[in-house]
């Protein structure tokens, strides 16, 4: 076969082609690539692979480099003289030249990335079928000692990348292995030159390289470590890149491979995963609720790169989903980092402190309930808990829907997390200072009818009914009368709870008449239905033996007397008082008058009270803190309407 290409291509032409001038060898190639054309449209296809015999066995093959390079620049002018029929001889034409990929003399490897990319130009996608062993010499390659070799190789691999990303005969499930096998080289070029082919096949929409991400991942992770910046840069760019497209992806699998090399990518994961959590796919939530439960398993330090900011910007963003699934799951990440990393935590708290206290406002109660969680745990330092308790006075301050839709859940778990008598303490200290007195009104209302009707604060009353007899009981009650006294009715609960009854009583004389408004009146009924629960069981027995417990009596007609007859709650304390079981002498005192048993009982009170125990707290003094602090609330109800009767004035002078 040799002697007919002997035949065939002139002497002269030969020699050339192994020419120590490039210039000459270039001619030569010329003038082959011209024999094959005529050849090709001949159809003589036996004296072409004739040629390439002659181009290979003569001219790649021989032991002078001269002669390798003009076999390799021949081979390539072959192939461009073919053009369209090129694909047939493929099989004879690109061995060699990847033989010479591994040549000693770098001039030759250079003319071999050369030869190979005027081939590749020319039969495009069908060369196809040499990838894997083109991708392994260009790997090589890409680790090549000679700059130009390298730079000769670069240009070859950009153009294999366009054949394959336009190609439909690529198969990625055969390139895999090739890739998976080479992904712990340590070399800087052979890394950037796997990065570069990861990035560009996942860019290729037919190409699922999500799909075999574990097959990769450690080995992208690895190089996160590397010396170089840029390589460092070009895996974090990968990675970062996977981690847009893992919504319908094997994240679970990603997270248990990664583990703590997780660890810089843990706010960009969680970023993806906390929607999907929420996902319409049944299967999409599982994987991710299992991804993120493997990613708050991972223990990392703040120290390597563990950024816990960029996860609490995060979490405090997910707070805002319209899915309750996903804002559950990003509190419960603020309870894990808080628990983990608290003095980090508590070093962001001004960015997400006004979020949690939003989120309690949430219309899930679940979310409320974990929202209070982190915030008491945040309160676990007293000056955290001031805070606490001043945003959330000022919150229900702002929002009065809040308060009364949500004041006694979140009050009552506080108590749960917190302990009921450090909670009260707070919002009575806070609030006896309170500015806006309406509000600071509304607000101990609600506090009261929580301490009055909760389960929670069992504790807490029972501690008050010791006020007498116990110093706790007289701190605690002291502690909160003084913001109760914003409110009369308040008062009056407090003292029956204390079983304070003679000063209940002086409460309730210090009124005055514009203090009997309809609001006293509307929260002087509930107190009285409240009388009849088992919260107050204990008063009631007392009313077993009214010749010891005169001042309740007092307390109780007193409070009738303020009711109107054709209240319920008036009809509902009558009949309980006439329950008493009174003496026959009161019985006939009475006979004449209803009510006069009161007087009875009034003139035996002082008797019957016990006076160590009630001289413990100076009465005196609290009552005129009660009557200082309502004739505050009188002069700025009085100021109000004078505002609001100017304003009117003002109308309708500009109306007229």
């Amino acid at each position: 076969m040799a002697a007919d290409a002997l035949s065939i291509i002139p002497g002269a032409v030969l020699r050339n082609l192994s020419d120590k001038l490039y210039e000459k060898r270039k001619n030569a190639a010329l003038e082959i690539e011209g024999i094959v054309k005529q050849l090709a449209t001949a159809g003589e296809h036996d004296k072409i692979s004739a040629v390439i015999a002659l181009l290979t066995n003569d001219f790649t093959m021989s032991p002078q480099a001269n002669h390798r390079k003009g076999g390799l620049i021949g081979l390539a002018a072959v192939t461009v003289g073919l053009t369209s029929e090129a694909a047939q001889h493929l099989e004879q034409i690109v061995p060699p030249v990847l033989t010479s990929f591994l040549d000693q003399d770098s001039r030759v490897r250079y003319y071999a990335c050369e030869a190979l990319y005027n081939i590749a130009k020319v039969v495009r996608g069908d060369f196809i079928i040499y990838f894997n062993k083109i991708f392994d010499a260009l790997c090589k390659l890409s680790a090549d000692s000679d700059a130009n070799v390298q730079s000769a190789a670069h240009l070859l691999d950009r153009l294999v990348k366009d054949i394959v990303t336009e190609s439909d005969q690529f198969s990625i499930e055969e390139f895999i292995p090739l890739l998976r096998e080479r992904m712990n080289v340590l070399n800087p070029y052979v890394r950037q030159f796997l990065v570069g082919w990861i990035t560009v096949l996942d860019s290729v929409p037919d190409i699922d390289m999500l799909g075999f991400l574990p097959d990769f991942l450690d080995g992208l992770f690895n190089m996160l470590s590397d010396s170089s910046h840029e390589i460092r840069q070009q895996a974090d760019a990968a990675l970062s890149e996977f981690l847009q497209e893992i919504k319908n992806s094997p994240i679970n699998e990603f997270v248990k491979l990664g583990g703590e090399q997780l660890v810089p990518y843990y706010a960009d994961i969680l970023g993806a995963i906390l929607p999907c959590i929420s996902d319409q796919e049944e299967k999409i939530r599982v994987v991710a609720r299992e991804t993120n439960e493997e990613l708050r398993a991972i223990k990392a330090d703040p120290t390597e790169g563990f950024d816990i900011g960029a996860i609490l910007s995060i979490a405090k963003r997910e707070l805002n989903s319209e899915h309750e699934a996903t804002r559950i799951e990003a509190l419960h990440w603020f309870s894990t980092l808080l628990a983990r990393y608290r003095a980090e935590f508590l070093a962001y708290l001004n960015d997400i402190f006004d979020p949690l206290l939003n989120a309690l406002s949430d219309p899930s109660d679940a979310v409320v309930l974990l929202v209070l969680e982190v915030h008491a745990r945040i309160a676990e330092e007293s000056h955290h808990f001031h805070h606490l308790v001043s945003y959330l006075i000022h919150t229900f301050h702002n929002n009065h829907v809040l308060l009364e839709k949500r004041g006694a859940l979140i009050v009552r778990r506080l108590c749960i997390l917190l302990g009921a008598e450090k909670v009260y303490r707070k919002f009575s200290t806070i609030l006896e200072t309170e500015g806006d007195l309406e509000f600071a009104s509304t607000m101990v209302q609600a506090l009261n009818l929580i301490l009055l009707t909760s389960t929670e604060l069992a504790e807490l009353r029972s501690l008050l009914k010791k006020t007498l007899v116990d110093s706790c009981g007289k701190d605690l009650f002291q502690s909160l009368y003084a913001s109760w006294c914003h409110s009369p009715m308040a008062t009056i609960s407090l003292c029956l709870l204390a079983q304070a009854y003679n000063h209940a009583i002086s409460v309730i004389q210090s009124l005055g008449e514009e203090d009997i408004n309809v609001k006293f009146l509307v929260q002087l009924d509930k107190l009285i239905r409240l009388l009849e629960t088992p919260v107050f069981a204990y008063l009631r027995l007392q009313l077993l033996e009214p010749g010891k417990h005169t001042w309740l009596l007092k307390t109780l007609y007193g409070l009738l007397m303020l009711l109107p007859q054709q209240s319920a709650a008036f009809k509902i304390l009558r009949t309980r008082l006439k329950t008493v079981p009174f003496s026959e002498n009161l019985k006939r005192a009475s006979s004449t008058n209803p009510y006069s048993q009161i007087l009875q009982v009034t003139e035996d009170g002082n008797r019957n009270q016990d006076t160590q125990n009630y001289n413990a707290i100076n009465f005196p003094s609290r009552l005129h803190q009660f009557e200082s602090m309502q004739q505050q609330h009188r002069v700025h109800l009085k100021n109000q309407l004078q505002s609001r009767k100017s304003a009117s004035a003002v109308a309708l002078s500009q109306v007229s």
